[in-house]
């Protein structure tokens, strides 16, 4: 059976009983993450013991009377009960097409989780998954002086020469909420990020607040100042760390105040006994700049992936020929990496990227 929840709490004790979620999943971060006309949902199906939940948001197309779903910015996708590789989902993908075509959405988009197992196996024959880049972690489940042998040797210096002139350390208060605010916010004009990546001081507020899951803010200072001068957000649900959000003043690049961060929160994390620490990837998912910066603290990377599903093919290529005579280009040639089609705005542009705008890296090369 197949079920749409709106309802917070049924979706919290739903999560409860899963194997395995991650803040991504929750519906506090579904709300505050959503834009204003979004609808958070999760679709539960169940199966004798076996459990699978989507998380998504649903968005009205518009100028019509369908709609689609979309993902919250970072790692959702399927989380799971009683799911092993061998699980046959041929039940869970009819109930599944059933239920979108009777609430008329069109399309399904979400970016994938890569520390929750069998989302693949839940979503085999339904749509297509692909990579599209890899992620930097650190093993937290190493100990802490193998885990520091894997930095650069530069990548060492910087931060041994940051250590002697700044401090990074947790700042939970609502004066330290609204310097990393400042922060982050600052980045963001300079870097000339999208709308998007502007949030109402509730979208800080209410992450901080969560039950559901825990969240830092990190602030180096520098010592002879005092003057924060980068920070970080850190989310931490599940033996899961995730580098979230983050800023910092451009005039103080030099001192490296965000490696220290990183290292700082790496060294907490490990004593808190959490098993992994997520850096994000590069911008785009490339291998560039920001890639390298976050692959000097570890080697090891995972694979980051989206699935895409046109839940009713002819509705969609109907979408596709509209928004071609309406706008004038051909979607197919100029959005072809868009999902889905008939939404893409402009050519070149990519709605499948990475969440990686959202984490510290994206935006500033550090």
């Amino acid at each position: 059976m197949i079920q749409l929840i709106t309802d917070r709490i049924r979706w919290d004790v739903i999560l409860k009983n899963m194997d395995i979620s991650d803040f991504y999943h929750t519906y506090e971060y579904h709300y505050f993450d959503r834009n204003d006309e979004d609808k958070p949902v999760l679709l539960y199906y169940s199966e004798n013991n076996s459990k699978i939940a989507i998380p998504l948001l649903i968005r009205k197309v518009p100028g019509t009377d369908y709609f689609d779903a979309t993902s919250v910015s970072g790692y959702a996708g399927p989380i799971t009960s009683h799911i092993g590789p061998d699980f046959d989902n041929s039940n869970f993908r009819k109930e599944l097409q059933d239920l979108l075509e009777q609430e008329r959405i069109v399309s399904v988009f979400s970016r994938l989780n890569p520390f929750v197992p069998n989302q693949e196996t839940c979503l085999t024959n339904i749509g297509e998954t692909t990579t599209m880049g890899d992620i930097v972690t650190i093993d937290l489940e190493k100990p802490l002086e193998e885990q520091r042998k894997a930095y650069q040797k530069r990548l060492k210096t910087y931060i041994n020469k940051t250590r002697r002139l700044c401090q990074a350390k947790i700042e939970n208060t609502p004066d330290g909420l609204m310097e990393f605010m400042n922060l982050y916010n600052e980045t963001m004009v300079r870097v000339k990020a999208t709308p998007r990546y502007f949030f109402p001081k509730s979208y800080f507020e209410g992450l901080m607040q969560s039950e559901e899951f825990t969240t830092e803010i990190w602030l180096a200072r520098e010592n002879e100042t005092g003057k924060a001068i980068a920070g970080a957000m850190i989310v931490k649900k599940n033996r899961l760390v995730h580098y979230h959000l983050a800023g910092a003043k451009s005039d103080f690049w030099h001192l490296n105040p965000a490696k220290l961060i990183i290292d700082e929160v790496r060294i907490q994390a490990t004593k808190q006994d959490f098993s992994v620490l997520n850096l994000g990837g590069g911008v785009g998912s490339r291998q560039d700049s920001l890639f390298r910066f976050k692959n000097s603290f570890s080697k090891d990377t995972i694979p980051f992936k989206v699935w895409k599903y046109i839940v009713d093919v002819d509705v969609y290529a109907d979408l596709v020929s509209k928004k071609h005579r309406d706008f004038g280009f051909f979607v197919n040639n100029d959005c072809q990496d868009y999902f889905p089609l008939y939404r893409c705005s402009r050519p070149g542009t990519n709605a499948a990227r990475s969440p990686d705008i959202l984490l510290v890296g994206r935006c500033i090369h550090m």
